[in-house]
């Protein structure tokens, strides 16, 4: 059966829209999970009188708190942390590194991750924090 003055019948299926929408949904979703890699989540205890660092030349170090070290996000053991610290301070002389420990994290941990930037020479080291409330 002919619809309308000898138009053929449309019998096929048009797939261009949902080809759009798909490739629209892969975007969103390329640029929501590298979004979501940031940087390791800690609990940061909280100071006073916290100051903030520029993360200029600076190399961040995070403890979680069950005792995973990583720089600059990536997971690393703490020989690999030294030979990490010893290969930026060679570059850069001037490195800043910024310590963020989980608050339950335990002092054994952070005491080695210490150590080591003392051993390597860092020249400076800053632990972050966070402002408690209402503070400026």
């Amino acid at each position: 059966m002919q619809v309308g003055g000898g138009k053929k019948p449309y019998n096929e299926i048009n797939i261009t829209p949902f080809v759009d929408v798909v490739l629209v949904l892969l975007i969103i979703f390329i640029l929501m999970t590298t979004a979501a890699v940031q940087g390791i989540r800690v609990d940061l205890p909280t100071a006073s009188s916290a100051q903030v660092l520029e993360a200029q030349k600076s190399r961040v170090i995070a403890v979680s708190n069950d005792g995973t070290v990583s720089i600059d996000a990536i997971p690393v053991s703490l020989s690999e942390l030294e030979s990490e610290l010893r290969r930026s301070i060679a570059t850069t002389p001037d490195l800043a590194v910024i310590l963020r420990g989980d608050r339950a994290v335990q002092y054994d941990r952070i005491m080695q991750v210490l150590d080591i930037c003392s051993k390597v020479g860092v020249p400076s080291l800053g632990m972050a924090s966070t402002r408690p409330p209402g503070g400026a």
